[in-house]
Formats: structure tokens, C-alpha cells, sequence
């Protein structure tokens, strides 16, 4: 009877452990996204900023900034998908949230606000 009763335990434990699959988010956004501005500090020396986002699976990401080679700020953020659009908030910064939807132009994907401003395009 104890026998039974432990084969009984595993099998519940198996099936119940196979019952918490994660699902699998293949969302179009996950991947790297960036954004290149040269600003003109002289007249002859110019400064590049790139902004760079990693979204992952898991509604996560990381935010990093460079100034030249040098990595300026860094932060995590969060996601969500409401129909078209994208939410992107960097909670613990002053940064406002971006809201955004991806738009295919005629060579590459494009991240966009409502008023048509580019905020990325995929790496």
C-alpha cells in the first residue's frame, strides 16, 4: 500500500509540474531596437548619442544610452501590448512612458509615436 500510494505522489507531482508551462511570446517586438542623433557640439566636433532597447519575452527589457563609446545610463523597463500599440515604461526614472506602434517602411521596422515620430528602428 505505501508503494502505491508513493507511485501515486510522483505521477500527481508530474502532471502537475506539467501543467505550468509558461507560454511561449514570439511577439514581433522582442529583439534589439535603436536609435542614432549626431548633434553638432562645435563647428568642428560633432557628439553622437545612441539609444538602444532590448525587449525580451518575458514583457522586460533594458535601456542604455551612449554618448560616444561611453555608456551613459542604463535602466530596465517593462511592456505590454494593447492591439497595436506598444507601452514601454521605465519605472524607478524620471523617464515618461513611450507609446508607441511598429510600422514597416519600405527596408526596415520602425517604432513610432502617434504624431509619426520615430522613437527606433530595429537593429
Amino acid at each position: 500500500m505505501k508503494k502505491l500510494f508513493s507511485f501515486m505522489a510522483i505521477i500527481a507531482i508530474v502532471f502537475a509540474s506539467n501543467c505550468t508551462r509558461i507560454p511561449e511570446n514570439n511577439d514581433p517586438v522582442i529583439g534589439i531596437w535603436y536609435k542614432i542623433e549626431v548633434q553638432n557640439t562645435s563647428e568642428t566636433s560633432k557628439q553622437t548619442i545612441r539609444q538602444e532597447w532590448i525587449f525580451n519575452d518575458a514583457y522586460l527589457g533594458r535601456y542604455h544610452r551612449y554618448n560616444g563609446n561611453q555608456l551613459e545610463f542604463i535602466t530596465d523597463f517593462s511592456w505590454e501590448r494593447n492591439e497595436d500599440q506598444y507601452t514601454i515604461s521605465y519605472p524607478g526614472t524620471d523617464m515618461s512612458d513611450n507609446i508607441v506602434s511598429m510600422n514597416t517602411s519600405s527596408d526596415r521596422e520602425l517604432l513610432e509615436d502617434s504624431q509619426g515620430n520615430v522613437l527606433a528602428q530595429r537593429e
